[in-house]
């Protein structure tokens, strides 16, 4: 079983970042992206899932897979690799910060408050990039 879960982390906004604060992903059209669905669980729930929480919620959101079916759905979803949100494009395009607390749930932290600089600065969490949105 395959896992995207980091722990006492902090991903970083991406080098490429367009923004220097964090933004609400807008909405286009009347399905939500995977911004809008991963923002939104986010700011309903800071520390309340774990990354795997969250990518399984809104693959199931987007393909409308019953609750019911939650359980194995979620096994075989991550029986092979999934990008976790340093490839999101919250960190990569829309400004976000996102921290992994020591058990693994997360919350997010747009790029210009106080809470993603202080935890730019604690030396016990560890710092990862988000992925570039282009090559250099």
């Amino acid at each position: 079983m395959h896992s995207t879960n980091y722990y006492n982390t902090l991903i970083e906004i991406a080098e490429d970042c367009p923004v220097d604060a964090g933004q609400e992903p807008p909405l286009r059209g009347d399905k939500k992206s995977v911004a809008n669905l991963q923002y939104e669980i986010l700011t309903e729930g800071p520390y309340k899932y774990t990354s795997d929480d969250i990518l399984f919620r809104v693959h199931a959101i987007r393909n409308d897979i019953p609750e019911s079916d939650w359980p194995q759905e979620r096994e075989k979803f991550f029986s092979k690799g999934q990008p976790c949100f340093r490839a999101s494009p919250l960190t990569k395009r829309y400004g976000w910060g996102i921290h992994s607390n020591e058990e693994g749930k997360v919350a997010l932290y747009g790029a210009e408050t106080e809470g993603y600089e202080v935890l730019q600065q604690v030396a016990t969490i560890d710092k990862k990039k988000a992925m570039r949105s282009s090559r250099k």
